[in-house]
């Protein structure tokens, strides 16, 4: 990681640390793009052999770390035994991100590109309404947060959502107003607009005066402008 990072201006740090605003004091990162550290995954994974039990002791290890690329590391490495996945590997997930997730950019891309996709299976709806439903109530903002992005990655996998479920959900996480849990629900309404806008515009229009300015905004970036409008009139 360190051999191959980009060089970047002192600027250009200032700006990717301000973006990523990390809640840690030691945060640290080379500056790689994801698609390369996936490349770079790739290559370790074809180079070793190991078991299941070997890669979760290295996922573990790895997103402990205080370098941003070395936690994606950890994370995509595991994803190459996703066939070994289960209960307990969803509840040592949550509790890597409960100890070490302190990015945002970690938080999505680990629930977009591997959590998400495995609940997303047919076979694990149950296991995805339980692990969204506990973890959407956790103390920890991250996992909070993370409950809302796998769910919109499953409605991404299915095209499809039960309004109930997404409004019901949406409802109790109103109560946390840190600005990445509302962001959170905003990007989840606007994923949820491409498949079934209508009933989206009309939960928007229903409830604007308890939704934040910013739930607004995000949710209905993806309707038409005339609607956009109204949701967003004062």
């Amino acid at each position: 990681m360190k051999n191959s990072a980009p060089k970047l201006t002192p600027e250009q740090i200032v700006r990717r640390n301000k973006i990523l605003n990390s809640n840690n004091p030691n945060f640290f990162e080379y500056g790689h793009k994801i698609s390369d550290i996936e490349k770079i995954t790739k290559t370790i994974h074809m180079k070793y052999q190991c078991s299941y039990k070997d890669a979760l002791s290295v996922c573990k290890n790895l997103v402990s770390s205080n370098v941003q690329e070395e936690k994606f590391t950890g994370i995509f490495f595991l994803n190459y035994f996703k066939s070994n996945f289960n209960q307990a590997t969803i509840d040592m997930f949550e509790e890597q991100f409960s100890k070490y997730c302190d990015t945002w950019a970690f938080c999505d891309s680990s629930c977009i590109r591997v959590i998400g996709p495995f609940l997303g299976k047919k076979n694990n709806q149950l296991l995805a309404e339980k692990t969204i439903d506990k973890w959407s109530t956790s103390e920890n903002l991250w996992v909070r947060r993370a409950s809302l992005v796998i769910l919109l990655k499953i409605v991404m996998i299915k095209k499809e959502f039960d309004d109930d479920y997404v409004f019901t959900l949406i409802e109790k996480m109103l109560n946390y107003t840190e600005d990445y849990i509302q962001k959170g629900i905003g990007w989840l309404l606007k994923t949820c607009s491409n498949y079934k806008p209508d009933s989206i515009f009309k939960y928007l229009m229903s409830n604007k005066e308890k939704l934040s300015r910013l739930i607004l905004r995000y949710a209905s970036e993806k309707l038409p402008k005339e609607r956009r409008q109204l949701i967003l009139k004062k």
